[in-house]
């Protein structure tokens, strides 16, 4: 799966060369997995590539961190992203991805657990808006990813599907 996510990063830098517009910046955003304690924020950056009139490509680094089992499990990731995005009006785009999840899931002493780190492959579809200002280009949209995230030291799954709703503000180059 690793190798699958390295080449989709490589095609999209390989088209970014030929991008007709080019723009990095911060995102920010809320989610809350299925089983999550409650709903938290993920921070990260952003690059996306217009490589036609209504074809582009975004890709993504972000930093959440989630609790189950009433602050028990903390969880913390940092997911890349990679997403196809499809302008189905100037404004309007639907997109669809993959992402690979690294994660550190810190469990409290009275578990008796031994903290756990790994990496789990996700996908993500949904959509959102697109608006230009000038030399800014501000975004929103939703997204559902689907995730397993696979602890090992837990004998009940976890349910760690999730929505997310972010915002950026990306500066053209």
């Amino acid at each position: 799966m690793k190798k699958i996510l390295v080449v989709i990063c490589l095609l999209i830098f390989a088209q970014a060369a030929k991008a007709q517009e080019a723009a990095i910046g911060p995102i920010l955003g809320y989610y809350k997995t299925q089983d999550a304690d409650k709903g938290a924020l993920i921070l990260g950056a952003a690059a996306r590539f217009k490589l036609a009139n209504l074809i582009g490509v975004e890709g993504s680094i972000g930093y959440r961190k989630e609790e189950y089992e009433d602050g028990k499990i903390k969880v913390t990731s940092y997911p890349v992203t990679a997403t196809g995005i499809l302008y189905v009006m100037p404004m309007i785009y639907a997109a669809g991805g993959a992402g690979w999840y690294n994660y550190k899931a810190d469990y409290d002493n009275s578990l008796g657990l031994k903290n756990e780190t790994s990496q789990n492959f996700g996908y993500h579809i949904g959509g959102g808006v697109e608006l230009s200002l000038g030399n800014l280009m501000l975004t929103g949209d939703i997204k559902y990813v689907f995730l397993n995230l696979e602890l090992d030291n837990i004998p009940t799954d976890v349910e760690s599907n999730f929505y997310v709703l972010t915002a950026g503000v990306l500066f053209r180059l």
